[in-house]
């Protein structure tokens, strides 16, 4: 089991990696020193079956355990489930030294964190991911329900007191979650480290290889790049904007298809490949885009905006990510590979890339 320290300006925690690591959850609650009164496992209702009775039975300590579960799927980051939590919460007498445990994917991790965030003005929680799209959300404190005007309008920043990351959790996966996750493990290879990037290409054909030391090693490296970041900029003033590459047009194919038609990570790529094309246009440089959407399309990504998507209607999504400036879509966009900043972009130039 690999322990690695995320350090953010408020807030200093480990995150665990390694097989089967899910039994070990008691103990690793224990040597947190939280005075647990009781505890919460939030989780969704492919993820119960599997694993919500390897955790209850792993914590066995004579607390007071109680489980709530969710539809899984985008859709149930939602103000009903999250109102719902609450007063479940408030209905077996979670106090202030409760502690809610986040077990499932970005979904569970993100709304669970902010039921714990705000209920009675925050306690304590734990982030046991087991998909490989939630080795990023899990890191880093970001925790949001959606809205309907807009992907992770509501939230805040609040970070956990562990991440338990259970590799052997990812063996149960769905293809399209593997696609989903492994989007955001790409993302960090084009913003922050070309040689993880290289790495992935010679080292992954598909996703069975993803298991074992391998497995451990790709968490490691991506979620490197999710703390150091992280580390310099925890509530997103600066550089943490740098992780939304491909997310300003990932967010607007989501909200105009409705959260659940695509998963997150497949409108990721898509937006990754619309950063890149207005990457080289605002900078008059070529990425080779060609041999990256090949590689893409290796992996069964979709790497086409669906077509009953209009361009205005995507603008007027993009416009309301929280990157933009009076009404003026700024977009992270790279110079090379490894480079990046965040840049103005017309309305001109996304309607010609876009159409």
């Amino acid at each position: 089991m690999e322990a690695m320290r995320i350090e953010t300006k408020t807030k200093e925690y480990p995150l665990y990696i390694g097989k089967d690591i899910r039994f070990d959850i008691g103990e690793i609650i224990k040597s947190l020193q939280l005075s647990v009164t009781s505890i919460l496992i939030i989780t969704d209702d492919k993820v119960a079956p599997l694993y919500l009775n390897d955790i209850k039975s792993g914590i066995n300590d004579g607390h007071s355990v109680y489980e709530y579960i969710i539809p899984s799927g985008e859709a149930s980051k939602s103000f009903q489930n999250y109102y719902e939590i609450q007063g479940f919460a408030l209905e077996k007498g979670l106090d202030r030294r409760s502690l809610i445990i986040a077990l499932g994917g970005g979904v569970v991790g993100d709304l669970a964190g902010f039921v714990a965030a705000t209920y009675m003005r925050g306690i304590a929680f734990v982030q046991v991911p087991t998909t490989l799209l939630a080795h990023d959300s899990s890191v880093g404190g970001k925790v949001a329900i959606n809205h309907p005007l807009g992907k992770n309008m509501v939230g805040a920043f609040y970070q956990p007191e562990a991440v338990i990351y259970d590799t052997e959790t990812l063996q149960t996966l769905p293809e399209h979650e593997w696609r989903s996750g492994f989007a955001e493990v790409i993302k960090h290879g084009f913003i922050w480290d070309p040689p993880f990037l290289k790495w992935l290409k010679e080292n992954i054909d598909n996703f069975s290889q993803i298991k074992g030391n391998v497995a451990e090693e790709l968490l490691t490296r991506s979620i490197s790049v999710k703390a150091a970041v992280v580390k310099e900029d925890e509530t997103e003033k600066g550089i943490r904007a740098f992780l939304n590459f491909g997310h300003t047009l990932a967010h607007a194919i989501e909200t105009n298809l409705g959260y659940g038609k695509i998963t997150h990570g497949e409108a990721v790529v898509i937006g990754i490949i619309f950063a890149l094309k207005v990457s080289e246009d605002y900078y008059n440089k070529n990425l080779n885009i060609p041999s990256i959407i090949e590689w893409f399309k290796k992996y069964n990504y979709s790497v086409s905006i669906p077509e009953q998507l209009t361009t205005e209607d995507l603008i007027i999504a993009m416009k309301k990510d929280k990157k933009s400036e009076e009404g003026i879509v700024r977009m992270v966009l790279l110079s090379e590979i490894g480079k990046v900043e965040v840049v103005s972009v017309s309305e001109d130039r996304l309607r010609s890339l876009l159409g």
